[in-house]
Formats: structure tokens, sequence, C-alpha cells
């Protein structure tokens, strides 16, 4: 895996410098465009409604149209805003984990440590582990700032992104509004189809089925002889690029001062830990 992102989780004063890796990849086999009449690729050009020429990548910048005026945006304009220069994944606050709403989770990403000591990661996972809270952090990734939550799976620490409260919709739904009599009968019955079905998850039982028979349909063809050559069809992707890590001062100290800041903090709002 090739990391994406470097940077540091910061709680208080402690750092715990991270690399920071995707999670998941997609397994959907790769598929493109083509004339039906002659196979041949079907590509899109980027073209200037000015003056009608492609235009390459590099010349291309971002705008926001209000209707009245448009603002250009420059790749630098975008990179030296503060949020994208910040390498740091903040934590906020810790929560009960089972107060964050699966509906708002997003992307996942793993995080590796960052660092030749590895004391204040692991001591972060176990705080994590044996307090059952997560944290909810704020950091800068591809241009957007963006919400998540800090957990543990395994030995490992997971960054799941999360929606922002005004990306989730509302449910409304008029008929769940009437009121429904369901007989004791027919909840007990339900209950034992639940059972009948009962089973612990595994998930690599479980099998794309489309994706399989479309693998299946394309060796068919391949076997058949109605493939045609694609040789310098696709290119390559260009690499991501990686920042800095910060290294941990005086562990015990900077837990010390921070638990201090905490309790000071909350005392000044007035707010209550959950």
């Amino acid at each position: 895996m090739r990391a994406i992102w470097k940077g540091a989780v910061t709680f208080g004063l402690v750092n715990v410098p991270v690399k920071l890796y995707s999670a998941t990849e997609d397994h959907d086999v790769p598929l493109h465009q083509v004339h039906d009449a002659d196979g041949g690729r079907i590509r899109y050009q980027r073209v200037c409604e000015l003056d009608g020429k492609v235009v390459p990548y590099e010349h291309i910048d971002k705008a926001y149209d209000d209707g009245e005026h448009t603002v250009v945006l420059t790749k630098d304009d975008l990179s030296g805003l503060p949020a994208e220069r910040d390498r740091e994944i903040e934590v906020v606050e810790f929560v009960p984990s089972d107060q964050i709403d699966p509906i708002m989770l997003d992307r996942t990403y793993y995080l590796e440590p960052d660092s030749k000591s590895t004391k204040a990661y692991v001591l972060l996972r176990r705080t994590l582990e044996e307090t059952d809270r997560t944290a909810v952090v704020k950091f800068a990734l591809r241009q957007r700032t963006r919400l998540a939550a800090l957990r543990v799976r395994g030995d490992v620490l997971v960054l799941q992104t999360l929606l922002w409260a005004d990306e989730v919709r509302e449910a409304e739904f008029p008929a769940l509004d009437e009121t429904v009599k369901v007989s004791a009968k027919e909840l007990t019955m339900s209950q034992q189809l639940v059972a009948s079905f009962e089973a612990d998850f595994a998930p690599g039982e479980f099998e794309d089925e489309y994706q399989a028979q479309l693998r299946k349909l394309i060796d068919a063809k391949i076997e058949k002889g109605e493939a045609v050559s694609t040789a310098d069809t696709f290119g390559e992707a260009a690499a991501e690029g990686e920042g800095e890590g910060a290294e941990v001062i005086d562990l015990m100290e900077a837990l010390r001062q921070s638990v201090e800041e905490a309790k000071s903090r909350r005392k000044s709002t007035g707010r209550k830990s959950g």
C-alpha cells in the first residue's frame, strides 16, 4: 500500500506521528466506452468554450460562479489555505462509541505509526479500547476539511471520515405517520423467522455475483476470439505526494499538561463529560 498522507494525531499536547492509507479498494472489473461500429475507444477531452482548444490538465484551474461573478481559484490559492497546509489530525473530543450514527460513516483509512517509537500510538489505541470511546477528529485532506471518527480495529487505529450533519437527509415519509397495529402473533412469527436466519457475520463468505459473472463473460469472449488488441490504451496515474510527521517529546509531561488544560477548559465552559 502507498501512504496518501503523513501528519500527526494530536490530543492535547500529545503528538502521534502517522501515515494514512486507504483501507478499501474497488474490485469492479474496469470497463470503458467504445464505438459499437468499430470498437474504437471513446475518450473525453477538456475543451475550452472560448477558443475550442483541448486544455492540458496542468492548465486547468477551478472557479466559482454565483450567476453574476466568476472567481477563478488557482492551485496556489487552494494549496495556500491554512487548513490545507495543516498536517494534523486534531482530536476534538472523545465520545461514547455508540453515539456515532453509522449513516454518517464515509471512507475508511488505516493509520500506521510514523516514528521510531510506537509508544504514543499504542497508548492512544489502548486508551480508546479501555474507555470504550471513539475520538472525533478534524483534519484536511484533498482540499476539504474532514470530520472523522478515530477508533480501534484489531491492533490498528482506523480513521473513518464522517459526513457533515447537513449532508445527511431527514427521512420524511408520510406513510410512517399512520398508526399500524401489529398483533402479538405476527410479531412472534416474525421473530421466529429472524431466528431461522441467525448466524455470525463472515464477510468472506459472500461474493459479488455480478462481477464474477462479468469476468466469466469476458473470459469466454477472449477464448472465442471475440477480443481486439488494446495496446497503448491506458496510462499511468500520477503518484500523490507525502507530507511530514511530527515527533513525540516527553509523553508523560504532555499527557499531564493536557489533562490539566482539559479540566480547566471544562470548568470554564461549564460543560459536563459524557
